[in-house]
């Protein structure tokens, strides 16, 4: 399945937050919005994706750095070299990338605009769809050749 496919269907809402955002006000939009990062795009109209920010972030940052979190900005934390995939890519080749580099997520971009998030999870479910397709589609032959005679004269 096609990237854009997944991105259609889904009508996900893509969550941002500013650089000049609180760690408070990041964490509580991933806790409301139940997701685990969030791209961090630059502030007005046609802004662009300058980041990314996520749950570990915010645990490495509390783990190693208690102390400064009140005054730290999302900036401080994000990941400013984000890697992005295309939304003319498959699937199967996102979870690939994801799998090899140790992503959760991957923010899907055409040009400069942000398009979405794929999360592995998103991967993992879109690749069990294809193959519950696969099983169906091999089902439905093996009990149509069953039907057939083994004699085509007969």
């Amino acid at each position: 399945m096609r990237i854009e496919d997944f991105l259609q269907r889904s009508r996900q809402q893509v969550v941002t937050c500013g650089p000049n955002d609180s760690l408070e006000t990041a964490a509580k939009l991933l806790h409301e919005h139940r997701i685990g990062a969030m791209p961090v795009c630059e502030s007005g109209p046609g802004s662009r994706m300058i980041g990314i920010v996520s749950e570990r972030d915010l645990v490495r940052a509390l783990a190693t750095d208690a102390r400064r979190l009140p005054n730290m900005r999302v900036r401080d934390l994000m990941t400013a070299d984000v890697v992005t995939f295309s939304p003319d890519e498959t699937m199967q080749a996102a979870q690939a990338l994801m799998r090899n580099r140790g992503f959760r997520h991957l923010p899907i971009v055409e040009g400069q605009r942000l398009l979405g998030i794929l999360s592995i999870r998103d991967t993992l479910a879109s690749r069990l769809e294809e193959s519950r397709i696969e099983i169906d589609t091999l089902r439905d032959f093996a009990l149509a050749a069953r039907c057939l005679p083994l004699d085509p004269s007969g």
